[in-house]
């Protein structure tokens, strides 16, 4: 991922110092586990240690690879450099590429996951914080677009709060998962290896072992991980969507942050564009986007083949860098965001009275009246509010077929304004459990 949208914390995982350290210490662990089995000297394991404080030269790796063809051996080699070639020469004994290749790349999932957890808990601390500040503050809810009954942003706030409670226990779901680890050897069956090796590695580097493996890890489990974060970022454009809806010059009922000196158009000095939640709903498109390929990599030949292994080198860090940075843009959009009280006061009056079209119908039915005739009743007068811009309880109070069923006084309470938020404490307490 380009640094535009990449963030240090992240970044460094997916270096490839940091792959080619996760490499030495599953070796190295690895080497210990078959020392203490009696397979290899004991001086011979302790020697690879040496190495523990290398800063491993990713060019000079890079320049083995160059004639080996391969990179897990361009990189044994260059231990060996430093290590020396006698003290090395059990390094990787019984093992296969995958097993240093899966297992790292699980180390570094796992690693990823762990800020990706941390990014939505900040999250949710912001929506939180947004949700309780405006528990009360009234705007009108849409459906279609279209002005439908009244609302709270408190629940706007409560309700992407939840969802991302429930991406925060995918997220944790999925590190579960993929925190497996494999030093199985060629085709998965410990022949030229002891499990007790691959128990001990993972120990050490926090995984799992991996109950059966062929000579990868199952790649259903991060085809789970990558659906996890394809979920999360469709939550993170889910927000960005309705911000960007809110923003629009005739809705104007919340916005992101303009900072001094923030120019919003090349052009036309006037613009105050929402750029940073547009720029969240293409991030959230590049990681969806990821999803399938991980879906691809599950159906392998037999017990192994390569295919998956390009997909990977790309989607693992590009998936996880792009969320994380994703994930800490709308936090600051959440934290720093505008809302407008008053513009959400105007627009819901905007055909007055509209909104409370439903609880006349309930009302005229409870009265007596037919489904079918209360509609009709309700309709003619809310077209004319829409045609005309006339207020909907006196369309209705002039209505006589309407104050017949209903009686004036039996009108005007159904234009309660407090009516519609009567729940939101029980809502809020099913959501937050305070």
């Amino acid at each position: 991922m380009i640094p535009r949208y990449s963030r240090p914390d992240m970044v460094k995982i997916w270096s490839p110092e940091t792959k080619f350290r996760i490499w030495f210490e599953i070796e190295a662990h690895a080497c210990d586990a078959m020392a203490d089995l009696g397979v290899i000297p004991r001086e011979n394991a302790e020697a690879v240690w040496t190495a523990k404080d290398v800063e491993f030269d990713v060019a000079r790796i890079d320049e083995i690879e160059a004639v080996t063809k391969h990179d897990v051996i361009a990189f044994l080699t260059h231990l060996a450099e430093h290590v020396g070639a006698d003290e090395a020469r059990f390094v990787h004994q019984g093992m296969t590429s995958s097993d240093v290749l899966d297992t790292c790349l699980n180390v570094q999932l796992t690693r990823a996951a762990d800020l990706l957890i941390a990014d939505v808990e900040a999250l949710l601390a912001a929506l939180k914080r947004r949700a309780l500040e405006h528990k009360d503050t009234i705007r009108v809810g849409r459906s279609h677009g279209i002005h439908a009954e009244p609302t709270t942003m408190g629940l706007t706030f409560a309700r992407f709060y939840a969802e991302m409670d429930r991406n925060l226990r995918r997220l944790l779901t999925a590190r579960e998962e993929v925190a497996t680890g494999a030093i199985s050897g060629a085709v998965g069956t410990f022949a030229n290896i002891d499990p007790a090796v691959e128990a001990h590695v993972c120990a050490k580097m926090g995984l799992e072992p991996e109950p059966i493996s062929t000579q990868v890890i199952p790649r259903d489990r991060h085809a789970a991980f990558f659906a996890a974060l394809g979920v999360v970022a469709s939550s993170v454009e889910n927000i960005a969507t309705e911000i960007r809806h809110m923003q629009r010059t005739e809705v104007l009922e919340g916005a992101e942050f303009f900072s001094m000196g923030q120019k919003g158009s090349s052009a036309m000095p006037h613009k105050k564009n929402p750029v940073l939640t547009e720029n969240l709903t293409g991030l959230a498109r590049l990681v969806r986007g990821m999803v399938i390929p991980a879906m691809e990599n599950v159906a392998l030949w037999h017990e192994r083949d390569i295919s998956h292994s390009s997909v990977e080198r790309m989607i693992g860090p590009d998936a996880t860098i792009t969320l994380d940075f994703a994930l800490a843009r709308l936090t600051g959009v959440i934290d720093k965001m505008l809302i407008f009280p008053d513009n959400m006061r105007a627009n819901m009056d905007r055909f007055p009275g509209l909104v409370m079209s439903q609880r006349v119908l309930l009302a005229l039915t409870q009265a007596g009246v037919s489904r079918e005739d209360a509609y009709a009743m309700v309709q003619r007068n809310a077209l004319k509010v829409w045609e005309t811009r006339s207020d909907f309880r006196e369309e209705l109070l002039a209505d006589p077929e309407v104050v017949a069923a209903l009686g004036a006084n039996g009108i005007e309470a159904k234009f309660d304004e407090a009516y519609h938020t009567k729940h939101v404490d029980t809502i809020f307490a099913r959501v937050f459990g305070d």
